[in-house]
């Protein structure tokens, strides 16, 4: 039988049958839903100990040839309807990220809909030139780890509403870990997920609404058709059993149909041996527009892929040979975009007397069996050809073999085009094996340039130490800061504030007026300090015992400036009093929003071990800092390859429950959160000013010098560790007590924030400030609006009250409030934050 005759006999048998039935009439398998199901979608069993069976689409243009109009419809129909969804102005700031492997065109398709959207495809392929912005995990699948490489970091970082697109929505896992990841560093108040079949069991169904609540975004789902799967008990093993029944070694290696031994032959496709002439198709693919969205694509790149599309095409034309009828463009594993592309413009150019159909190379393993009720009638084996970076392995190229192709036009990109392509074994021959005509096409891999690679200076400069910068004692801390002190830094309260919260300015990029404390103020601080220091030793020693417990025997700490860094001292000191440790401290700086300083962290890669880093800070508030960091961690393993940092930070006091590694959880007054760079070694704010900081600079900071008459900074610590002798049984046993408690972050912190914020009218957590640290460092640096205080509140609030009294600030007792006190920013220049219920100020 000829493969012509056979192709038409599969479309004979095969008439009104559904290409699902063959699975379920054996595994039970179901699907109930829209009546378009089955028309979309076919059934086969995986080749994976994680799921039995896999879902056919029959125009996703992956495992069953299709037309590529049919393809490329559906994706931009889609992407229409998002657009619909959105309205003009949001869709017009949209970004869409496509799904790897399979949904990469369909992800592009859906970004030609919406007309003007720039597109990202996760990826497989790591890119030495190419620093990860994210990336995230597909639980079900053989293949989980994606990558997010954008050429451009920007591209991910804006407001606008980001559009996830996959082929099919099954359980809801891999975009719920796909927005988690994303949404942690790059936070924005709406996504839309984009599936052609929403398969979601009823189980599953209400966690994107719960996950929206949890995040405080709205997300909507866009899909063709939705039904569920209906799976008997045990389906993965009968489905693992069914698949070893009928994976038999096959006598052709070139393809594998199955035959069903209840039936008998199912009409299996004659062994050939490969005839056919590869020829090779030059493209002239336009040198500036990208293989795909692997790295980013703009609506400008496909302005100018869609001008080239008809001159390619018609080469393609101009090559196949003279009466074919029926002509597959077969793309390759994530390439899928250009070929379909290709491929329409091919039908395009053609007319009606050929048949184009389209689909591509895949790394999923699928059983074939050749029955008019299974979707996958034949599979191509044959080895892969881009030196994946998880090693070699097999590569499929389903339901070509045996369709009645008259030529196949396998696209490629030319990091595909290797030795192993065009060896004995490789894709082209297979396909000759059962098709008279194979041409290559191959797309140039578009690498982005190294402008965009990290650049690591050569050698960084050893810390700042005291007295020559700070007035803590030399072997106290070691800041890994340059010395800006030379340079006019502070502005007016208000007119940061203003620019502040117009976005004209980041608040890393001036200083304060420092705070000068009036004698009565002085007085509360002195008091305050004698009252507290025993209660803060206690929580010194027992942070510092949690962390040689847990984290390292010999931790080598770093504090986050300046906040933490006298906490990161006192623990340098109890280490020292109970356990004769001599650790090293630095002080490095972190800006919300920007991160953590990567040159810092590459220093100390450089001069400790990474695992025996614990971060230091004073105090949690919202969590703000915590996710900061995790998110900079991240970051920076992505950019230099760098790993052992651990996020978790030590804290005096967690207050909002947002880490593990704690003295205490009490909102208390801590002292030092009283004053400015005077209790914190003179030292200012950290700065981050692109003429000030350069790419291989530290961050900056000033040290006052001119107030050394004023500083209680050494005071402040030998008071609170004068009390070391005292609290040391107390130490002992709040620090068993914490170490077999249960200490997993709640964020209630957070959860509170986020209702002041709404119940205030101020729809920014930004501007509320929790707890006796952050409230007081509204007062000192912020223009405050007003203060909420816990009714009962006592002596913690004598300095917060005062310094109300001096700035003019109310303070309004709140029942039930989580925190000792929060602080509330004046919204003054905040677009859009008096509120409706007038609780916010009136401009």
């Amino acid at each position: 039988m000829t493969e012509r005759a056979h192709a038409e006999g599969h479309a004979d048998e095969g008439a009104g049958t559904w290409s699902g039935s063959w699975v379920a009439e054996r595994l039970g398998v179901g699907l109930t839903g829209d009546e378009a199901l089955t028309g979309l979608l076919g059934l086969a069993l995986r080749r994976n100990p994680k799921r039995a069976h896999l879902l056919v689409s029959n125009v996703l243009g992956k495992h069953v040839p299709q037309s590529p109009s049919v393809v490329h419809g559906h994706g931009v129909a889609l992407g229409r309807r998002v657009r619909d969804l959105l309205g003009a102005e949001a869709a017009e700031r949209a970004v869409v990220l496509g799904y790897a492997e399979t949904a990469t065109g369909l992800g592009h398709s859906v970004a030609d809909g919406l007309g003007s959207a720039p597109y990202l495809h996760s990826t497989r392929r790591p890119v030495a030139t190419v620093a990860r912005a994210g990336g995230f995990e597909e639980s079900h699948s053989h293949a989980t780890s994606h990558l997010l490489l954008p050429e451009d970091p920007a591209l991910l970082a804006g407001d606008g509403p980001l559009v996830l697109v996959d082929d099919e929505f099954s359980t809801g896992n891999t975009v719920l870990n796909t927005v988690r990841a994303l949404h942690e560093r790059y936070p924005r108040k709406r996504y839309v997920v984009v599936a052609l079949v929403d398969m979601r069991s009823p189980a599953d169904a209400g966690r994107l609404d719960d996950f929206a609540r949890e995040i405080g975004a709205r997300v909507d789902l866009v899909t063709t058709a939705s039904g569920t799967v209906q799976l008997p008990p045990g389906v993965l093993e009968k489905g693992q059993e069914l698949v070893a029944r009928h994976e038999t070694p096959a006598t052709d290696p070139t393809t594998e149909p199955t035959t069903d031994p209840t039936t008998g032959p199912t009409g299996r496709v004659p062994a050939a041996a490969p005839s056919a002439t590869v020829r090779r198709v030059e493209l002239r693919w336009p040198h500036d527009v990208p293989d795909g969205g692997r790295h980013g694509f703009t609506p400008a790149h496909r302005a100018r892929l869609e001008a080239a599309l008809p001159a390619m095409a018609a080469r393609i034309a101009e090559a196949l040979p003279a009466g074919a009828r029926r002509v597959l463009v077969l793309g390759f594993e994530e390439l899928m975009y250009a070929p379909l592309r290709l491929a329409h413009a091919l039908e395009q150019t053609v007319g009606g007397d050929v048949a184009v159909r389209y689909s591509t190379t895949t790394r999923s393993p699928v059983l074939a069996v050749d029955d008019p009720g299974y979707a996958i009638r034949t599979r191509l084996v044959f080895p892969a050809h881009d030196d994946p970076a998880d090693g070699p392995g097999e590569r499929y190229a389903y339901n070509v073999a045996g369709a009645g192709f008259d030529a196949v036009v396998a696209v490629v990109d030319s990091v595909a085009d290797t030795p192993a392509l065009h060896a004995p074994d490789g894709l082209p021959a297979r396909l000759a094996a059962h098709v008279p005509h194979v041409l290559l096409a191959v797309v140039p891999s578009y690498v982005p340039g190294s402008p965009h690679a990290p650049e690591r200076p050569s050698m960084l400069p050893e810390p700042l130490r005291g007295p020559d910068f700070s007035s803590y004692a030399p072997d106290e801390v070691g800041w890994l800061l340059q010395d800006l002190s030379d340079v006019t830094l502070e502005a007016p309260t208000e007119e940061r504030e203003e620019a502040i919260q117009s976005g004209g300015a980041h608040y890393a990029e001036s200083l304060p007026v420092e705070y000068q404390p009036s004698e009565q103020y002085q007085r509360l601080f002195h008091a305050a300090l004698e009252t507290s220091a025993a209660r803060l030793a206690r929580a010194v020693g027992a942070v510092t015992e949690i962390v040689l417990a847990e984290r390292s025997p010999r931790p080598v700490l770093v504090s986050l400036a300046r906040a933490g860094t006298p906490v990161g001292v006192l623990m340098r000191r109890w280490a020292r009093f109970r356990h004769g440790l001599d650790l090293p401290h630095y002080a490095v700086s972190i800006v919300r929003g920007r991160g953590i300083d990567a040159n810092a962290l590459r220093w100390l890669a450089d001069h400790h071990d990474p695992a025996d880093v614990v971060f230091v800070d004073g105090w949690t508030g919202k969590g703000a800092i915590t996710r900061e960091l995790a998110a900079a961690l991240r970051a920076f393993e992505d950019s230099d390859g760098i790993t052992g940092f651990d996020p978790e930070i030590a804290v005096l006091a967690d207050p909002g429950s947002c880490v593990r590694t704690y003295g205490t959880r009490d909102d208390f007054l801590i002292p030092s959160a009283c004053l400015n760079s005077t209790v914190s070694g003179l030292i200012s704010r950290t700065v981050l000013r692109a003429d000030l900081v350069g790419p291989h600079d530290f961050h900056g900071a000033k040290f006052y010098r001119e107030l050394a008459g004023a500083d209680l900074s050494p005071a402040f610590l030998d008071a609170v560790s004068a009390r070391f002798p005292e609290v040391t049984e107390a130490v002992d046993a709040q620090a068993k007590d914490l170490l077999s408690a249960d200490r997993a972050p709640t964020w209630e912190g957070w959860a509170a924030v986020e209702r002041i914020s709404e119940e205030y009218g101020i729809h920014d957590v930004n501007l509320v400030k929790p707890g006796v640290g952050e409230t007081t460092r509204v007062m000192l640096r912020r223009v405050p609006w007003k203060v909420l205080a816990r009714a009962g509140a006592g002596a913690d609030l004598d300095h917060v009250r005062l310094l109300a009294e001096q700035r003019g600030v109310p303070v309004e007792e709140v029942a039930d409030l989580p925190y000792t006190c929060v602080g509330l920013i004046h919204p003054q220049y905040t677009r859009g934050a008096t509120g409706a219920d007038g609780k916010a100020v009136t401009l």
